[in-house]
C-alpha cells in the first residue's frame, strides 16, 4: 500500500514504517558520530521510550554509552490494511539498530501506568539485573489509578481567569486570537494526577522494593517550563501545576536514593514539535518564531542534538546548570537574553501576512509530519510498504 499522511486536527492517523524506520536510524547516526560517554549508563529502563524525548533518550543510552535497555510505550499494532502507531515502527526499528550492533534491548507495549506492566518489567529485569537508569518520559491525556480504577483525563487550560492570546491555525498558516476558559479544581487536580509525579514514584518504589535499582542509580523526568509568552497556558497553567508536583516527587526520590548513592532530577528541555505540543494554544505559534530566530543565531538543536546534550553534560557531566529548585536546566538555550528578546519583538507584531519573514512555520509544519515517519529525507514516499514490518517491499 502507498501510505500518506492523514491529518485530523492535531492527530495524523497514518504512519509511514520505512519513514519511521529511517527517522531512528537518522538519529542513531547522529550519536553515533559522537565521542562515546566514558561513564555512561550500563542498564536503562526507559518509560515512554518510542518517541521523542524518550526514544532520543534510549538511542542516546545504548549508541552512546553501549547500555542495555529495556523500554516501555503504548502503542497499536498494524494490520494489513492499516498502518501501526507511531512509536510501534520506532520501537521495531530501534530493536533492528540495536541488534545489529549486538546490544541487548527488549520493548514492552502496555499500559505503563498499570501495575501488570510494572510487574512485567520487574519479572524482565529479575533475569537481566539492575537499572542505573530510569528515564520518565511518558505522554498520555488519560491515566487510570491502579488501585481505584478511576480514569483521570487532563485538560489543558489556563488557571484562575480567561486567556485571551495570538495562536496560530498550523494547517492554515493563519494568525488569529482565541479566549481560553479556565480550569475547575476538578479538571486542576486530573492533570495532576495524570502528568504529577505520582506514577513516577510508582515506578521507582517498584523498581526498589524488587531490589532493582543499582548502586548510583539515576532517575531523570522531563518537563518544560517555557518563556513569559507561554506561562499564562503552560507553567502558570493546569499543566505547570502537574509539573510542579514533578518537581515535589523529584525531591523525595532524591532523598530515597542518596542512601545508594543515586540520584533524582528534572530535566527541563527545549520547544520542540510533539503530537502533544501541537495541541497545546500558542505553543506552535511560539515555536515557529522561536525556531527561526535560534537557527538565526546558529542555536536551533534536534530533539537527539538535544538529549545528547543532556546526557553529555547534564546526567553524565558537570551537572552545570541546576536552578534554584535542582533542575538540570536543558532550556538554557531558548532562554538566552538575545533568542528571547527577539521572540518577544516579533511576537505583537507577527500577523497571518508577515508570518513568513519572522516565523518558521515549514519547519514546524516538517517536524510534525517527522514525528509520523513523513517529510523524512531519502525515504520514498511513492513507493509501496507492507505495513505490517519496517522491511522495504521486495522489488518485483
Amino acid at each position: 500500500m502507498i501510505v500518506k499522511p492523514r491529518i485530523r486536527g492535531f492527530i495524523c492517523t497514518t504512519a509511514h514504517p520505512l519513514g519511521c524506520a529511517e527517522s531512528v536510524d537518522a538519529q542513531v547516526r547522529t550519536v553515533k558520530a559522537q565521542a562515546p560517554l566514558t561513564h555512561g549508563p550500563t542498564r536503562v529502563l526507559v518509560l515512554g521510550c518510542s518517541a521523542g524525548y524518550g526514544l532520543a533518550s534510549r538511542i542516546s543510552a545504548a549508541f552512546g554509552a553501549g547500555a542495555e535497555t529495556l523500554g516501555v510505550s503504548f502503542e497499536k499494532a498494524p494490520t494489513e490494511g492499516k498502518t501501526a502507531s507511531t512509536g510501534y515502527y520506532c520501537n521495531r526499528a530501534f530493536e533492528r539498530a540495536a541488534a545489529r550492533e549486538g546490544l541487548w534491548t527488549e520493548t514492552l507495549e502496555g499500559d505503563a501506568f498499570s501495575d501488570a506492566l510494572k510487574a512485567q518489567v520487574v519479572e524482565t529485569l529479575k533475569a537481566r539485573g539492575p537499572v542505573d537508569l530510569v528515564v520518565y518520559s511518558l505522554a498520555s491525556p488519560v491515566r487510570q489509578d491502579p488501585e481505584t480504577g478511576t480514569l483521570w483525563r487532563s485538560a489543558i487550560k489556563p488557571v484562575g481567569e480567561r486567556f485571551h492570546v495570538k495562536t496560530l491555525n498550523v494547517d492554515k498558516g493563519e494568525v488569529h486570537e482565541v479566549d481560553l476558559e479556565p480550569a475547575t479544581e476538578e479538571e486542576i487536580a486530573a492533570t495532576v494526577k495524570v502528568m504529577g509525579g505520582e506514577d513516577w514514584e510508582r515506578w521507582m518504589s517498584t523498581l526498589d522494593g524488587a531490589g532493582l535499582l543499582a548502586p548510583g542509580c539515576q532517575t531523570v523526568a522531563y518537563t518544560y517550563i517555557g518563556s513569559e509568552l507561554t506561562w499564562p497556558i503552560y507553567w502558570h497553567a493546569t499543566l505547570g501545576k502537574a509539573k510542579e508536583d514533578l518537581d515535589r516527587a523529584a525531591a523525595g526520590l532524591r532523598q530515597r536514593l542518596a542512601s545508594k548513592g543515586g540520584d533524582a532530577r528534572v530535566a527541563v528541555l527545549k520547544a520542540v514539535v510533539t503530537q502533544a505540543s501541537a495541541a497545546i494554544p500558542v505553543v506552535p505559534l511560539y515555536a515557529s518564531l522561536l525556531f527561526r530566530v535560534m537557527k538565526e543565531q546558529n542555536l536551533h538543536e534536534t530533539i537527539i542534538e538535544h538529549i545528547w546534550r543532556l546526557f553529555e553534560t547534564g546526567l553524565y557531566g558537570s551537572q552545570a546548570g541546576l536552578d534554584a529548585v535542582g533542575r538540570l536546566r536543558l532550556d538554557d538555550w531558548e532562554l538566552r537574553e538575545g533568542v528571547q528578546r527577539e521572540v518577544k519583538r516579533r511576537w505583537p507584531v507577527v500577523t497571518t501576512e508577515n508570518l513568513p519573514e519572522l516565523a518558521d512555520l515549514d519547519e514546524f509544519r516538517r517536524a510534525f509530519l517527522q514525528v509520523f515517519g513523513f517529510a523524512i529525507p531519502g525515504v520514498d514516499y511513492e513507493q509501496a510498504v507492507n505495513p505490517l514490518t519496517i522491511e522495504p517491499v521486495p522489488a518485483p
